[in-house]
């Protein structure tokens, strides 16, 4: 296949703090108006240059957080902007997007990501249905119009878990080992992060030992699954195992080939292309691997193992684990330097967040192979994957 008229010239992001943290009074676009400055500076273009902003966003509520975030940046009037929802998979799918836009002759220039400023996401009320009646509050919204098919993401994992033999242990040692790469990791993190409000590191990745990691509470028990008998393999989840909430922003610009010659840019890398799939939404953790099987399938790439790096944002150990053996690698092998399990989940920005990282890991490790893949899954049973190539 032909890969898409797009180059990736720059890629930055904020710190990832947890939700109610140091971004706690931000919104979306306060939150994301730095970044886009940053890398506008780093990419050595300029405002006017730009022709749009394609941004992913869960959590906002409506609105066009991408129209807000341009006019924060101090991008001109006449900037396209598109703001889309697809949950975790917002901020990837964005990007292509954004890609669709320049191999269409619609833009020559565009910033796209996500933003995720949890902390001051809206309350949810549903309104009520007979007069003089209270409106109802509630969490999260619907993903598939059966509510059998809409479990809780969270018991939807650990009922997979379960099902499929994934020890709480195996759970704890995956998510100890994202926790040590991304401590050890911070000199290279602060590469991409954009200071804002004196926040220059990812906040939630700490060291800790295999008998404190024991010691935490079970979020969900084997033992409360209806037919989980007492002996039963003990595959409950804990905090460590889940990526937490939190507040972040994540942005790369793209450009065509015509338009980094005219402007004279220096790309770091090719976008070869992307893969969205659906997947059954009661198993949403498993679309990431199908994107990612049908993204390799579509630039020919016969093995996950031929790829340099691959960047998977797992939000939950147990995903990590099942994309990692259905994709026959090692789990040395994703995340070099700490996944979502170590940094955190600003659920629009978190694909973002993990295309930056992949953007500069093969930046910076030059000797490694040139390609490398993203990936992520989204409530509702979809999936996002897309492939890069260092120029």
């Amino acid at each position: 296949m032909a890969a898409p008229a797009a180059l990736i010239v720059n890629g930055a992001r904020s710190a990832v703090l947890p939700r109610g943290g140091a971004f706690a009074a931000l919104t979306p676009h306060a939150l994301g108006a730095p970044v886009l400055q940053e890398l506008l500076r780093r990419a050595g273009v300029a405002a006017h240059d730009v022709d749009a902003v394609v941004l992913g966003n869960a959590l906002g509520a409506g609105g066009n957080p991408a129209r807000m975030l341009a006019l924060a940046a101090g991008l001109p009037q006449r900037c396209a902007a598109f703001s889309l929802d697809t949950q975790c998979c917002s901020g990837l799918d964005a990007v292509a997007m954004a890609c669709g836009l320049l191999a269409s002759g619609q833009a020559d220039v565009v910033v796209a990501g996500g933003v995720e400023a949890w902390s001051r996401a809206p309350l949810r009320l549903h309104r009520p249905l007979q007069p003089g009646a209270l409106p109802v509050p509630y969490e999260r919204p619907a993903f598939a119009p059966d509510p059998q098919q809409d479990p809780d993401p969270l018991e939807s994992a650990a009922r997979y878990a379960l099902a499929h033999g994934i020890a709480r242990t195996a759970q704890d040692a995956y998510a100890l080992h994202s926790h040590q790469r991304a401590v050890a990791a911070q000199a290279r993190l602060a590469l991409e992060i954009v200071p804002l409000l004196g926040q220059t590191r990812d906040a939630y990745p700490r060291l800790l030992d295999a008998r404190r990691a024991a010691r935490m509470p079970a979020l969900l028990k084997t033992a409360e699954f209806a037919g989980a008998g007492a002996d039963a393999l003990d595959c409950s989840m804990t905090a460590l195992g889940v990526s937490a909430q939190a507040d972040g922003a994540a942005l790369v610009l793209l450009a065509t080939p015509a338009a980094c010659e005219r402007l004279q840019l220096q790309p770091q890398a090719r976008w070869l292309g992307a893969s969205a799939v659906g997947h059954a939404p009661q198993t949403p953790l498993l679309a990431a691997q199908l994107a990612a099987q049908a993204c390799m399938q579509r630039q020919g790439v016969r093995s996950a193992q031929e790829l340099a790096l691959i960047e998977l944002h797992d939000a939950f150990a147990v995903q990590g684990l099942d994309f990692c053996q259905a994709l026959g690698l090692d789990t040395q092998s994703i995340n070099r330097h700490g996944g979502g399990l170590a940094r955190g989940h600003p659920i629009g920005a978190s694909a973002a967040v993990a295309l930056v990282r992949l953007l500069n890991d093969l930046v910076q490790d030059s000797g490694v192979g040139s390609r490398g893949l993203v990936a992520v899954a989204g409530a509702g049973g979809i999936g996002t994957a897309a492939l890069l190539e260092r120029l």
